[in-house]
């Protein structure tokens, strides 16, 4: 027999120990520095109206931007951190309970770990047994909210480091002097620091695929990388820089400087050169070309080489200290330059985003036109975009440098200049020209009014040619509209503008794999085989599905020996031509079916003059000749559009009413516009009309015969008379052949529309209908 003796020491030590437990919970409790309650000067019984109208008061009475008491930081700090607390009604029965104050305790835990946890926070021995890493980084710490509306969207503009640690985590205590150095080191240059408490962030820990402490990981562009290397500082000043995307910063030397400075006209962006003395490009200037990537290009010249001083003679650089230039469409002159000994990230980011555009750059994608012309706010805010509509081919070369010319010598802050491709932003352009085709450059000015798309905008009158009388015009009509902003008296809704910049979707497909790749050998090489299960999981499915496939196919009899089913008969053609024809039926359609309905007095004012808003109806012109003809090819056009709820199709007899179409016509607000043709034209077969009822308008297709020549049809048959006949019926049956193109662009929305003021009565006795 075995006989255990406990020293008396122990026992004392032991008591001791849980009466210094019980001292620290009741100190943590009656210190009325850690009562929310008090801080916010508020009962125990407070509602949380209450409590978050105190709240509102004291921030506003401790906000350090208005009140510059020394401690108003610190204070502010505390009511915040009470207000999380009183807010969250777990946190407060927490508090309740145990005197928790932290907001990153883990509620829900016995009293237990409120005890340790009220000791822990009030005896901090700083390298003993109870030592917590994260004291002194709180302001580090993320949750799972805060991580994905701030950190993950910020990852495309600047890279994170970020450490997953625990309480008792003594592998995190060795790591700790290395990771403060770090971030003092890294933070400064424009890195994003992170800690996450696996205790109490499980949710977030577990999307970011950590499952042990400690582990860091960094976050560029919403995608996670693991740091395997031993934790010292280089090694992770090397990881931070590994993620950077390659290529950012170009090499520049005497040779190649001239090559890299004309690249703003392929890539529409302005360029910076860094002159420095180190052979390597510095961590901070990658990390600002990372930031801005999306509007400027970087490039690099080392001053030491000696093959770049004819370089460092033409731009004068001083070799003392470190000097960025940056050219916007001047290659021969940079547009801005600083200077300084100690390169701060500051002056560098703010260097970058006062000269982030171009003078007069190129709209390629709807971000640029939103930062570039800002939608109108405040009436003392007004920006006006002045947007030259040219081409990209040489001929345009010179009115494109005579507006540059004339944006250089007339930048104000209220005015944007920038111009398009046509052929480019086709949509942009149509809206703006109204649907003209324009040959020669035009000049539009114009003021965003809402993020939908509206503006206000008005053309100059005469084009643009770069002439001194072209320019002349152009500044009288911004002084008058300088002076009156009612000048501008156009409006328009834009659509939004084409990403002339996208890559290939091939080259999106390749990226993603590579990235997808990259993260598989990465999970395999470390064993991360928790994250790996549902990829192998997939994988072994796969195979599994592709080899039993093959194998029952390979066992299985063959298909030749199967009796085969018989093929269902063709309908005769009669059966097919009656399937076209049109039917008052209130069936479903059936497949290649398309239901027309003939307007008649009995049918005219339901299907037209008291048709539902927002609803058209698509009306074929035709006589009895032309009748099967014209309806076969109109189902036909029309077909791939009748699922849609809001269009009805219908055909109007010309023989039985024959005024209709010119009454029509005559009633049309822009008959003096051009429409004379058709008033005079006699026959309307093969006219259909697109008619909105409820808004009193129409848009007219006129048949074009496409087909081949008369004459060449009727070489094919014997017969004069029946040749006769096959060239008449042929060329009706052509009249439709762009009516699938005018469709279209009915449903794009881009066609004329012709307004009447009443819609004409099928009977010329009655005048027009009624509305």
């Amino acid at each position: 027999m075995v006989i255990k003796m406990f020293r008396p020491q122990s026992r004392i030590s032991s008591v001791l120990l849980v009466i210094l437990f019980i001292f620290g919970e009741h100190l943590v409790k009656s210190s009325p520095e850690n009562d929310p309650y008090k801080t916010l000067g508020v009962s125990k019984s407070a509602s949380q109206t209450e409590i978050k109208k105190a709240y509102k008061h004291l921030a506003r009475e401790w906000h350090p931007d208005k009140n510059k008491d020394p401690g108003a930081e610190d204070m502010f700090i505390k009511i915040t951190k009470s207000y999380e607390i009183l807010s969250n009604e777990e946190r407060r029965a927490n508090f309740d309970r145990y005197g928790q104050m932290e907001d990153n305790q883990a509620f829900g835990h016995s009293q237990q770990q409120g005890y340790r946890s009220s000791f822990h926070n009030s005896f901090y021995f700083d390298e003993s047994f109870f030592h917590f890493p994260n004291c002194g980084l709180y302001e580090y710490l993320l949750h799972h909210a805060q991580f994905n509306s701030d950190v993950l969207p910020d990852s495309y503009r600047r890279p994170y480091l970020i450490k997953v640690t625990s309480d008792w985590c003594f592998a995190c205590i060795h790591i700790e002097p290395v990771w403060r150095e770090s971030v003092q080191e890294l933070e400064p240059l424009g890195v994003g620091i992170g800690i996450v408490d696996m205790g109490y962030e499980r949710r977030l820990a577990s999307q970011l695929g950590a499952h042990r402490t400690p582990s860091i990981l960094g976050v560029v562009n919403g995608r996670f990388t693991f740091f395997h290397q031993a934790v010292v500082r280089e090694n992770l000043r090397q990881f931070i820089e590994d993620l950077l995307p390659q290529r950012m910063v170009e090499k520049v030397t005497d040779k190649n400087y001239q090559s890299f400075l004309n690249g703003w006209q392929s890539e529409n962006k302005p360029s910076v050169l860094l002159f420095d003395q180190v052979p390597i490009f510095p961590l901070m200037y990658k990390l600002t070309a990372f930031a801005f990537r999306d509007y400027v290009r970087f490039g690099y010249v080392d001053q030491g080489e000696k093959y770049n001083t004819p370089l460092l003679r033409r731009f004068n650089i001083n070799t003392h200290a470190p000097t960025m230039l940056l050219f916007k469409e001047d290659t021969e002159k940079p547009a801005d330059i600083i200077q300084a000994r100690g390169m701060k990230r500051q002056i560098m980011e703010e260097f970058v985003s006062n000269n982030k555009f171009l003078r007069v750059p190129r709209l390629v994608n709807q971000q640029l036109f939103d930062e570039l012309c800002p939608v109108k706010q405040f009436h003392r805010r007004r920006k006006y975009c002045v947007l030259l509509i040219t081409g990209e081919d040489q001929a345009f070369v010179p009115g494109n440098e005579a507006f540059l010319q004339f944006a250089t010598a007339n930048s104000k802050e209220v005015l944007r200049f920038a111009y398009v491709y046509q052929r480019q932003q086709q949509p942009l352009c149509q809206a703006l020209l109204q649907n003209h085709a324009v040959l020669s450059p035009q000049v539009v000015i114009l003021e965003r009014r809402s993020p939908a798309g509206k503006v206000m905008y008005r053309s100059v009158i005469g084009g643009w040619n770069g002439s001194e009388e072209d320019k002349h015009r152009l500044y009288e009509q911004l002084e008058l509209l300088q002076r009156d902003p009612a000048y501008l008296t156009s409006d328009a809704t834009l659509p939004e503008l084409n990403n002339e910049m996208a890559p290939m979707f091939l080259i999106q497909w390749m990226n993603t794999a590579y990235d997808y790749f990259l993260q598989i050998y990465d999970d395999i090489l470390y064993s991360n085989w928790r994250e790996m299960m549902p990829i192998l999981s997939l994988i072994f499915s796969a195979l599994f599905i592709l080899f039993g496939t093959v194998i029952i196919q390979a066992f299985s009899e063959s298909g030749e020996d199967k009796p085969q089913k018989a093929k269902p008969r063709e309908r005769p053609k009669a059966e097919e031509d009656d399937s076209s024809r049109p039917t008052t039926s209130s069936r479903p359609p059936k497949k290649d079916f398309v239901e027309v309905t003939e307007l008649t007095d009995i049918t005219y004012t339901s299907n037209l003059v008291k048709l539902r808003p927002g609803h058209i109806n698509i009306v074929l012109v035709l006589s009895e000749a032309s009748k099967n003809a014209l309806l076969r090819k109109f189902a036909k056009e029309v077909f791939s559009f009748s699922g849609t709820q809001t269009l009805h199709f219908s055909f109007l007899n010309a023989d039985k009413h024959r005024q209709w179409m010119p009454a029509l016509l005559a009633l049309t607000l822009d008959s003096a516009q051009g429409h004379s043709d058709d008033e005079e034209s006699s026959d309307h077969t093969g006219y259909v009309l697109a008619l909105n009822g409820y808004k009193k308008y129409f848009c007219l297709f006129r048949p074009v015969f496409t087909g081949d020549d008369a004459s060449e049809a009727s070489a094919a048959f014997d017969s004069s008379s029946r040749a006769s006949s096959r060239a008449t019926s042929l060329e009706v049956h052509h009249k439709l052949d762009r009516l699938g193109l005018w469709m279209e662009r009915l449903m794009e929305g881009t066609l004329t529309r012709l307004r009447v003021h009443a819609w004409p009565s099928l009977d010329p006795a009655h005048g027009s209908a009624e509305s």
